[in-house]
């Protein structure tokens, strides 16, 4: 997706979004990232990394929830970008709750900048609940 900001959203994201694609991944785990603070931020960026250093990559999927407030994470002028996208490029997947740049949008009149990697879900709540019924423990650090 080229940018976020622009998309229309289609109707097949609609429903949570497809699991990734990690057949063989051992262990599966959601981290979840609600509030704006920066040290939450900085917290769930250190859990994947360390997650990934402490499994083998294409043992271990990790996915990174964001909405409300949390979805700053995925701004583009966040200073965590680089980072962000360095996880991406390991195969950790991050979404945006689509509601909430609704939300935004309908309150500000201008929608969020987020970075096009984003993986975008229309419920970032039903997107755990999918994940935490198809095998991943969710961590909310």
């Amino acid at each position: 997706m080229a940018a976020l900001a622009t998309a229309t959203i289609s109707p097949a994201l609609a429903q949570p979004a497809t699991l990734p694609d990690k057949p063989f991944a051992e262990h599966r785990i959601a981290l979840q990232l609600s509030d704006n603070d920066p040290k939450k931020q900085s917290l769930v960026i250190s859990v994947a990394y360390n997650l990934l250093k402490a499994y083998d990559p294409d043992k271990v999927a990790i996915e990174v929830v964001t909405f409300g407030p949390g979805i700053d994470l995925l701004r583009s002028e966040n200073p965590n970008r680089k980072l962000v996208e360095s996880l991406v490029a390991q195969g950790v997947r991050f979404d945006v709750c689509l509601n909430t740049v609704d939300t935004i949008e309908r309150e500000t009149g201008k929608r969020p900048d987020i970075i096009p990697i984003a993986t975008p879900v229309q419920v970032g709540v039903g997107q755990i609940l999918a994940l935490t019924e198809n095998g991943y423990t969710l961590v909310r650090p």
